[in-house]
């Protein structure tokens, strides 16, 4: 089951609804995002290059230096495409810088770069993101461009369209980005939530499985324990036995133990049987107290039992019961096979049922209990109840369980043994 677990939640993907693959040209593009961004980074080099100057030949020329910054600008805003998956607002901010350094050409128009940069702060970085950078880059070229205009450096028409080509140029370059980066980031949401709905499925039936294979093995444990404890002892005793009626006798309680053991077997592993859906998940009917100690009486041991009281208890607690005086008969013929009384006590009180099973002359045995001490604990915790086992005190062995009775507010139809 381990095998099979690990395998299937390996190739997840495989599981998810994907969206229709790309073409051949982008997924090249996806699996290769170095050399994505290096072509992008020598497009926009060649951009800058070409248009970090006059576009025109009328207006003053404003000096080699301003050139020779442009260019470097220019330069340095192509190379930083490199980054712009990890930090986008640095392409976009030397962007803007070179759009601030362009005022100085009056028939410059609106960087290309800025188309670049914006759509890498929409799609790499966020919607929100893109509107703020596009405001306070255009904020900071209309402000520079004022400042320009008020000085005399610049023009009031050469200034307004500077401004204009640059809005202009970077707002498609948002709407773009914006529209790409949303869907972009909705896939990724989907195909994650997928992700996670496969996970959790896998982990759900594993979960289940778990509960599954402790209820069967806890079932079994106590099916087979007691009727294997009972036939065992019994077929002891007509092995010891000269007397032929009384051998008779006991081999016959031997044979109908282990019919009962059978019926009950089959109807438990009911689930396990393939093409049946409507196979019992729980044996049809409780284990009878009175049953158990009978056995235990063929077997020829002194177990008795004592009923005070009643209660309307619910399937689960009924059956808890039987299962409490079933383990604790069977541990005291297993470990005090010389006892001299094994007696089962049930008291049904108003707010709660106990239920003892004790017996003396108990041979030394591990406090933490086996299995079936296990499953009564778990048996216990399903419906609310307390389990507690170990010596007496005096030499013998006690098993005490508490079962709450039910509320008169509760739901009056009884959990199921597999609904819990």
């Amino acid at each position: 089951m381990a095998r099979r677990s690990s395998s299937a939640s390996a190739p997840a993907d495989a599981e998810l609804l994907l969206p229709r693959p790309p073409g051949v040209i982008r997924q090249f593009w996806a699996r290769h995002p170095l050399f994505t961004d290096i072509v992008v980074a020598l497009i926009g080099l060649a951009i800058a290059v070409t248009t970090a100057g006059p576009v025109g030949t009328d207006g003053a020329d404003p000096g080699a230096p301003v050139h020779i910054v442009s260019m470097v600008i220019a330069i340095a805003a192509a190379a930083s495409l490199l980054l712009r998956r990890r930090w986008p607002l640095v392409p976009y901010a030397l962007a803007v810088l070179l759009q601030l350094v362009m005022l100085a050409y009056p028939s410059a128009a609106g960087s290309p770069l800025l188309i670049l940069s914006m759509y890498a702060v929409a799609v790499y970085g966020s919607s929100r993101l893109c509107w703020i950078a596009y405001g306070v880059g255009m904020g900071a070229i209309a402000l520079v461009g004022a400042l320009s205009v008020l000085v005399g450096a610049v023009e009031l028409q050469a200034a307004l369209n500077a401004l204009l080509a640059a809005a202009v140029v970077a707002l498609v370059g948002a709407l773009v980005g914006i529209n790409i980066g949303n869907r972009k980031r909705y896939l990724e949401a989907v195909i994650d939530r997928s992700r996670q709905l496969v996970v959790e499925r896998d982990q759900q039936a594993q979960l289940a499985a778990a509960d599954e294979r402790a209820r069967i093995a806890r079932e079994m444990h106590d099916v087979v324990s007691h009727s294997l404890t009972v036939i065992v002892a019994l077929a002891e005793g007509a092995a010891a036995t000269p007397d032929v009626d009384r051998a008779r006798g006991a081999m016959e309680a031997a044979a109908g133990t282990a019919r009962e053991a059978l019926t009950e077997m089959r109807t438990m592993l009911g689930v396990l049987r393939d093409g049946d859906v409507d196979a019992p998940l729980a044996p049809l009917a409780p284990v009878s107290p009175y049953d158990v100690v009978a056995a235990a009486q063929r077997a020829g041991y002194p177990a008795t039992l004592v009923v005070t009281g009643a209660a309307e208890l619910s399937d689960a607690a009924q059956y808890a019961i039987g299962r409490i005086v079933q383990e604790g008969v069977t541990n005291a013929m297993r470990h005090a096979p010389a006892a001299t009384a094994i007696r089962v006590v049930i008291e049904h009180g108003m707010d709660t049922t106990t239920v003892t099973v004790r017996n003396d002359r108990a041979e030394p045995a591990d406090t933490r209990g086996g299995f079936g001490l296990r499953g009564i604990a778990e048996r216990m915790a399903h419906i609310g109840g307390t389990l507690s086992a170990g010596p007496d005190g005096a030499g013998g062995w006690e098993l005490t369980a508490s079962i709450p009775a039910p509320s008169p507010d509760a739901d009056p139809t009884p959990p199921r043994e597999d609904d819990r």
